[in-house]
């Protein structure tokens, strides 16, 4: 596509996703999982990540935003809908695309262990670490070695270009806008 650069096939991606799931599976072994996926962006991660997961788990969603229509982050995080399920005492790993300033995970692993939760892991697809601000941990990254602002498999611009099986990197303009970071 023009403009945009294949940084990860759909082929790296469930390779890694499987690789994650099995991991996963044996890391939570016996104990009760919920898996909580951040909407928008991580739905397709969420959804490929529960069928590489060999043992039971329960599922949910949660959303959250920091950017709007915009390609860098407020700085102000929004939960827009909540997980439904009780979470006292279930361990949560919660399911996001990209982590990029941090600020998003932060808030909502502090909400979710609020609401009980005997622990709250994180994966994410993306783990971007060059524009973090505030400090967290991503227990089980997909890839760590991205840089520039990305679309695919989730991630968006505008809440366009989602639905490629692959990731790209927006080199230049995309809808006419200078592309800056992303993430949460």
């Amino acid at each position: 596509m023009k403009g945009m650069q294949v940084l990860y096939s759909a082929e790296e991606i469930a390779a890694r996703v499987g690789e994650l799931g099995r991991q996963i599976s044996r890391d939570y072994a016996g104990r009760d999982l919920v898996l909580v996926g951040v909407l928008n962006g991580a739905f397709m991660l969420t959804a490929d990540l529960a069928r590489a997961i060999s043992i039971p788990l329960m599922l949910d969603f949660v959303r959250a935003a920091s950017y709007g229509q915009a390609t860098a982050s407020c700085g102000e995080v929004r939960l827009g809908k909540d997980v439904e399920l009780d979470l006292t005492g279930r361990h949560l790993l919660l399911v996001e695309d990209i982590v990029d300033s941090g600020r998003t995970l932060a808030r909502l692993r502090e909400h979710l262990l609020a609401k009980g939760a005997a622990s709250v892991r994180v994966c994410a697809l993306i783990d971007k670490h060059e524009r973090r601000e505030v400090e967290v941990t991503v227990d089980y990254p997909g890839f760590s070695d991205a840089h520039g602002f990305l679309v695919g498999y989730g991630l968006d611009h505008a809440e366009r270009h989602r639905q490629y099986p692959a990731i790209y990197r927006v080199e230049g303009r995309v809808e006419g806008r200078v592309e800056e970071e992303q993430g949460s």
